[in-house]
This record gives C-alpha cells, structure tokens and sequence, in this order.
C-alpha cells in the first residue's frame, strides 16, 4: 500500500481550492531494471475519483504516461465542513481511500 494521498481543500474566493498529491510510483512498463535489464512491468493508477459529501464530482482515468505522483488542482462549489472523498484503483487492484474536511 502507498503513503496517503496528500489532500487540501480550503474556501477561497467562496470556491473550494482543492489539491491533491497521489503517491504512486507510476511505472509504464517500458522502463529497464539497470542491473538485471528485464522490463519493469507497468504499474499505474488506472481510475480516480472525488466525493463531495457523498456526491462524485470528478472522475478520471490515468495510463501509463502520468508521471509518478500525479498531483491534481481544480476548484469546486462547497463550504468550509464539507467531507472530501479521494479513490483510486492501479492496474494491479491495489486502492486506496483518504478523507479531508473543507477548512475555512
């Protein structure tokens, strides 16, 4: 399992700024290992998404040619309280879910 995806969501300009940092090291299977020289298998967050209290708001789909750490920025309608949802699935049926609050 990776490290927590890095969430922040704050009211500003009464929008919702919202970053996330996804840890993943986002191999595209076309990569040699230096030592042995086999191909390292690719390994890549496949789909994302991002609940507003409860509600998708965004979906997506990544491949093999997002760089590792995928970080994303967007804003959203929402108050200072609301719950953040952020999931992900990789191409090898590893997930992960993490939860931030909107600060004011």
């Amino acid at each position: 399992m990776t490290k927590a995806t890095k969430i922040r969501a704050k009211i500003k300009n009464n929008l919702i700024d919202f970053r996330m940092l996804m840890h993943h090291e986002m191999e595209s299977g076309l990569r040699k290992d230096e030592t042995s020289g086999e191909v390292i298998p690719a390994w890549f967050i496949q789909e994302f998404t991002i609940n507003l209290n409860g509600e998708k708001v965004i979906s997506g789909y990544l491949g093999p040619t997002i760089s590792k750490n995928p970080y994303l920025r967007c804003k959203m309608q929402g108050q200072a309280g609301d719950s953040i949802i952020v999931k992900w699935i990789d191409n090898k049926g590893q997930n992960r879910e993490d939860v931030a609050i909107v600060k004011a």
